[in-house]
């Protein structure tokens, strides 16, 4: 974990071209499908939160991209999710894989929708 690192674009050009054309394109998929997060570094990692809370972090690895969305979104997306390597709350992209953005996207997109309805809970 590199904790010398303050932002996103530091830790993405921290890697090798070819790993930071994958970390840009996850930033930017992400973004994307959680236009109202902010987005920050957070044990050493890229997250995206609303509200205060998580919906997301990924990492670069020495052979594959980490994606941390929780053990809802992993679960919520547990057939897709089953053709990769994937633990309670993670999975895991290999970089000699094509990266499934588009999945990536769906899995912000359901979790933005439960930090969401978690803070229309806690107004009432």
């Amino acid at each position: 974990m590199n904790t010398t690192l303050k932002t996103i674009d530091q830790y993405i050009q921290s890697y090798p071209l070819p790993i930071q054309r994958i970390l840009k394109k996850v930033r930017q998929t992400v973004r994307k499908a959680a236009p109202g997060a902010t987005e920050g570094l957070s044990y050493g990692m890229p997250v995206y939160k609303l509200n205060g809370k998580y919906v997301v972090y990924f990492a670069a690895h020495a052979h594959h991209i980490g994606f941390y969305p929780t053990p809802s979104g992993t679960q919520a997306f547990k057939k897709e999710l089953s053709k990769y390597k994937s633990g309670k709350g993670s999975a895991q992209f290999q970089y000699n894989e094509p990266i499934p953005y588009g999945l990536i996207a769906k899995i912000v997109r359901f979790r933005v929708k439960e930090r969401l309805s978690e803070k229309k809970k806690s107004a009432y």
